[in-house]
């Protein structure tokens, strides 16, 4: 799972705690939240993930922002 120091907006809302970004900025580019990741046994498997999406801490899913 990523754990990036990206650059990010004001949150949205929250989940386990952790803040929800809007959207986020890493590797040059900038990333949308999209969806909660789907848990199975406390691990996120990354084939849920679609090309060039991000898992971030503790299971949020980002897509590139086109």
């Amino acid at each position: 799972m990523a754990h990036t120091n990206a650059h990010r907006t004001s949150p949205v809302g929250n989940y386990l705690g952790q803040p929800i970004y809007q959207t986020i900025e890493a590797r040059n580019n900038t990333y949308v939240f999209d969806r909660i990741a789907v848990s199975v046994d406390g691990e996120f498997p990354l084939d849920q993930l679609n090309k060039d999406e991000l898992l971030i801490k503790p299971g949020l899913i980002y897509r590139p922002k086109y």
